[in-house]
């Protein structure tokens, strides 16, 4: 095939008329060792030491959804890097946030984004938000393998409905398992911390500044109480990443207004430090 391709200079019949509108589907015909699920790891003894990932967040409010993360990797009891983006987006209406080991899950944040495209470009039209959470629980249920020996992804899924005129939230297991959360919802090893936050703070009437402010509030609940997951750093100018989808589209914040969040917090938090109050009745 390669000598073929060389001589003539032209891509083989089977790159130029993919049979399925899944690039999963087809780069399992052409090239299925390129996919992470099929790769195969040496012998190993003990625990993996890879770089993780954790926290993600989401929150819902009428006409969208936020999606942040904080930007620490660990390895063991190590901060592996301070800075790593874990939220991108999945195409122009939806977008992805990862936890878990951290090299896989951009790996398949990648691969997820070329399987959005490819079906747009076959199909000539857009997946629904609910097909595009079925082929992410494909792909997370592919690397089950991996996750099995320690590789585990479990990636938050957010977007903005078009047919439904409103944001949605989906979350995952690592075999692939999907659920829908309402209002909220977190990934990660400071996820019990931050949902705790947003389960006292967050309303269904919420404004979008409102639920930026939330969201950033519930990553540093979750920093308070868990050494993995990192919370603003002002010294290095390390602010979370914080998205927005709406009918408009995807939007990430600047490192201006993440930052102008952030430090609004921590104002309040020098005059309490666990954070807003939430009203006993």
């Amino acid at each position: 095939m390669e000598a073929n391709t060389r001589s003539t200079g032209r891509l083989p019949a089977a790159f130029l008329t993919p049979g399925s509108s899944s690039f999963m589907d087809f780069l399992s015909d052409q090239s299925p060792e390129m996919l992470p699920g099929n790769r195969h790891l040496p012998p190993m003894q003990g625990a993996i030491e890879a770089p993780h990932g954790t926290t993600i967040v989401a929150a819902t409010f009428p006409g969208g959804v936020v999606l942040a993360g904080d930007r620490r990797a660990t390895m063991g009891n190590m901060i592996a890097q301070r800075d790593i983006e874990k939220v991108f987006p999945a195409d122009e209406y939806s977008a992805v946030g990862i936890a878990g080991t951290a090299g896989l899950a951009v790996e398949m944040v990648k691969l997820f984004q070329l399987e959005l495209e490819h079906f747009e470009k076959v199909e000539g039209a857009q997946l629904s938000l609910e097909g595009k959470a079925n082929r992410l629980s494909t792909m997370i249920r592919s690397n089950l393998a991996m996750a099995m020996q320690g590789l585990a992804v479990v990636p938050l899924f957010a977007g903005f409905d078009i047919d439904r005129e409103r944001g949605r939230i989906f979350s995952y297991d690592v075999t692939g398992g999907r659920s829908e959360e309402l209002g909220y919802a977190a990934t990660g090893s400071g996820s019990i911390f931050a949902r705790g936050s947003m389960k006292k703070l967050y309303r269904e009437d919420l404004t979008e500044q409102q639920t930026l402010t939330l969201v950033v509030q519930a990553l540093y609940d979750a920093a308070d109480d868990d050494s993995a997951t990192g919370g603003p750093d002002v010294a290095r100018r390390i602010y979370p990443i914080v998205t927005v989808i709406t009918d408009e589209g995807f939007r990430k914040l600047t490192e201006a207004e993440s930052s102008e969040i952030a430090r609004a917090i921590l104002e309040r938090r020098l005059e309490q430090p666990d954070g807003p109050r939430a009203a006993l009745l």
